[in-house]
This record gives C-alpha cells, sequence and structure tokens, in this order.
C-alpha cells in the first residue's frame, strides 16, 4: 500500500476538512483561528494559522490537535 504524504494546505482547505467532522469557527485573533469540536469520544480545541500555505510540521500538530491521522485527514480534503 502506497503511503500517503502530507502536502502543504490552505487555511480555508483545513477548516472545510475539519468542518465535515463537526468542527466550528468560535473566534479569531489576528492570524489565528480558533475551533472547537467533540471528535473519538474527546472535546477538542484546534489552533488553525491564516497562511495561504500551513507548513507540514504546523499541518501534524493541528491533525495531532483534532485527532486524525494523516490518511483521515487527506481522505476529508478529497472532493465528494
Amino acid at each position: 500500500m502506497k503511503e500517503l504524504r502530507l502536502k502543504p494546505y490552505s487555511y480555508n482547505i483545513v477548516i472545510k476538512a475539519l468542518g465535515k467532522i463537526g468542527f466550528k469557527v468560535v473566534r479569531q485573533r489576528g492570524s489565528h483561528i480558533v475551533l472547537k469540536g467533540f471528535y473519538k469520544d474527546r472535546k477538542r480545541t484546534v489552533v488553525v494559522p491564516r497562511h495561504e500555505e500551513i507548513a507540514i510540521g504546523t499541518l501534524k500538530g493541528i491533525l495531532f490537535q483534532a485527532g486524525l491521522t494523516v490518511e483521515e485527514f487527506i481522505k476529508l480534503t478529497e472532493k465528494n
């Protein structure tokens, strides 16, 4: 099986993907957008920087905060 690799995504794509699993934007301060949601039986808070390209390391941190795997996130970003 081919390993899925992350690439830089814009903040809009990340927020839309998280919205598909129930995260909602609760506030924004400067260039940071805060989302809250309930995923995998846990209440979670995720901070997404408002960048056109979110660095891969930052994106991995966002996925960790949200409780998502790389594979789950990539499936959420695919157009249906």
